[in-house]
């Protein structure tokens, strides 16, 4: 078992190895079992009330699962952590937790498309009142804040256009008012950002992406305190969206090298950053490791790493993009991101498919903006890369 005295890498390689004295296992077992037997029906009893340690049905617990939810509770510091079978199961399931018809929710119009719509479209279809608000405008959040709010939704860096929100400052706005405060923390990983440590309550991840890290597995994961985290695995357990042993094998494989990738990430991510910022057929580049971001001072000071993301809005209009993804070679055009190999797509066709062009517009994203999840290839060869394209149009 590792404790808070070690670094990150150590952690995520110990902090899950299952304590049974018998087990010498090396690399984990995979618990494909649906249930767990018993002889004696007191142990049963004892184990499904949890007053004791084991395992009854794999959709509430299962001893694969488990080591992978103690090594996001060891990175991220926090008093617990439950998995679920996608990042959007974990982000619905804590919010229709903790929210009921009258209360009111603070967000932010910048996160990920699907979060998006579940603000605008189906937390008001169950009575909760949602304020959105420009992800920049500090002061206008914490005055929705003083309107009253049960809620604080941040995500940071966001998605697609990597704007940072000051962590420290709105939690404690939000926790003088009385309000839980969560941050989908899904871009900058552990590694590179812990969000309990500047004062949020809960973080979240799609652990698809950087976590896992390799393009094939799917799941996400809640930290924070134990408390609201086991309500929230009240409402995962009956409602079903559980993670599969074999899936969850494969992010905690993925886990165990995130230092080692995340580092290699932050460096491709900051040189292709800089190469596009003074190409003249980009408009603009994302990405707060440059100093020119509108919240730099900010992300440097809460962020260990600017993480592997940025996007760009090319000169011109989405016509100029559908020129441009083809000449690409060494990305993967294809939705999500946080893998190995570099993945890239517009926002209209990935992250927010689901919003309207009007909606996009509302959330600041340009037609002609690309997101570039920048692999661990080597950087000199994916700029060259991104150079030909370029030169193409």
């Amino acid at each position: 078992m590792t404790d808070d005295r070690h670094h990150f890498g150590t952690r995520a390689l110990w902090a899950g190895e299952p304590e049974d004295p018998h087990c010498r296992d090396v690399a984990l077992p995979i618990h494909h079992s649906v249930t767990f037997s018993y002889e004696d029906v007191d142990e049963w009893f004892d184990v499904a009330l949890d007053q004791k340690p084991g395992y009854i049905y794999s959709r509430n617990k299962n001893p694969t699962v488990r080591p992978l939810e103690l090594t996001m509770r060891a990175l991220e510091g926090a008093e617990e952590a439950i998995s679920f079978s996608t990042g959007m199961a974990a982000i619905s399931n804590t919010l229709y937790t903790l929210l009921a018809p009258g209360d009111r929710a603070v967000a932010i119009k910048d996160t990920y498309g699907g979060t998006n719509k579940i603000f605008i479209e189906f937390l008001p279809r169950a009575g909760v009142d949602v304020a959105m608000c420009d992800t920049l405008d500090f002061d206008g959040i914490e005055a929705e804040i003083r309107k009253g709010c049960k809620l604080l939704y941040l995500e940071t860096p966001t998605n697609p256009t990597l704007k940072v929100v000051d962590i420290a400052r709105l939690s404690r706005v939000a926790h003088e008012h009385g309000a839980l405060v969560i941050v989908d923390n899904t871009f900058a990983t552990p590694i590179n950002q812990r969000p309990l440590e500047l004062g949020a309550d809960l973080v979240v991840y799609s652990a698809t992406k950087y976590l896992n890290g390799h393009s094939d597995a799917m799941g996400g994961i809640l930290c924070g305190p134990k408390e609201i985290v086991d309500q929230v695995y009240h409402y995962r357990e009956i409602n079903g969206a559980t993670l599969h042993a074999n899936t969850a094998y494969m992010i905690l494989r993925g886990l165990k090298t995130l230092e080692l990738r995340i580092q290699r990430h932050n460096e491709n991510a900051q040189r292709i950053a800089e190469y596009l910022h003074d190409h003249p057929k980009v408009d603009h580049v994302f990405y707060p490791g440059l100093p020119d971001h509108h919240n730099h001072a900010i992300a440097k000071a809460q962020m260990d790493g600017y993480g592997g993301m940025l996007s760009f809005a090319l000169t011109g209009d989405f016509d100029q993009v559908k020129r441009f993804l083809p000449r690409l070679h060494l990305a993967h055009k294809a939705a999500s991101l946080g893998s190995v190999t570099t993945l890239v797509g517009p926002p209209r066709v990935t992250s927010h498919v689901e919003l309207t062009a009007e909606e996009r517009r509302a959330a600041g994203i340009p037609e002609s903006l690309i997101r570039y999840s920048a692999g661990i290839e080597n950087a000199e060869d994916l700029i060259a890369d991104l150079e030909q394209a370029l030169a193409g149009l």
